[in-house]
């Protein structure tokens, strides 16, 4: 078995919707079970399938 780096995890929630790393802290049980399914699919997601590393030096454009 593969053992995941926790830098990876960690790049991964801060790469998580906003409503989802705050929505996990809501008093409401229905809006913290969604929040912890979205992170829990970016963080499967961030490992399965890591981000392309970028050139710092490359100018990104607006989309």
């Amino acid at each position: 078995m593969k053992r995941i780096d926790p830098t990876q995890i960690a790049k991964a929630i801060l790469a998580a919707p906003g409503w989802a790393r705050v929505g996990i802290t809501a008093p409401s049980p229905v809006m913290r079970d969604d929040a912890a399914d979205e992170m829990a699919r970016v963080i499967l997601n961030h490992i399965e399938q890591p981000p392309m590393e970028t050139d710092e030096r490359q100018i990104g454009l607006a989309l």
